[in-house]
C-alpha cells in the first residue's frame, strides 16, 4: 500500500465498516493453519491477502521434546518485523509501528491468550 493516503485508506476501510457495524457476523472469519512433519516442522497460514510480515521466534525444543522437564514447551519470545516502502517520515513511522502494534491480529492474539482447545478426528 505504499503511496496510499490517509484519506484513500479510510475511504477503502469505510464500506467494510459500515457493514460490519450492520452485519456483525460478516466480519468473523476462520483462517486455518496447516503442518507437516515432512521435511522438517513447517506451518503456514493462508490469509487470502498479500502482506510483507516477517515473523521469528525463539524455541527450546528441549521441552518440546521432553528432554528436560524444567525447559518451557512453547516459544519464550516472538519478534514481528514489517518490511515497508514508503516516504514517511520518523514521527509517522512510530505512530504506524504504535497502531499496528494495537491493531496486529497476530500481536493481539498472542497478547491476549485467545481460548484454545485440542481435538482428534478419525482419518479418512
Amino acid at each position: 500500500m505504499s503511496g496510499t493516503t490517509t484519506e484513500e485508506l479510510r475511504a477503502i476501510q469505510e464500506p467494510l465498516k459500515r457493514r460490519y457495524r450492520d452485519e456483525p457476523a460478516a466480519a468473523l472469519v476462520t483462517l486455518k493453519a496447516d503442518g507437516s512433519l515432512d521435511d522438517g516442522v513447517a506451518c503456514t497460514v493462508n490469509t487470502g491477502r498479500g502482506g510483507s510480515v516477517h515473523a521469528e521466534g525463539d524455541l527450546d525444543f528441549r521441552g518440546t521434546l521432553s528432554v528436560d522437564k524444567e525447559a518451557p514447551v512453547g516459544f519464550t519470545a516472538i519478534r514481528l518485523n514489517f518490511t515497508l516502502q514508503t516516504e514517511a517520515d520518523e514521527d509517522q513511522l512510530a505512530t504506524l509501528l504504535r497502531l499496528t502494534e494495537r491493531y496486529c491480529v497476530v500481536f493481539q492474539t498472542l497478547a491476549g491468550s485467545p481460548a484454545l482447545s485440542v481435538t482428534r478426528s478419525p482419518a479418512d
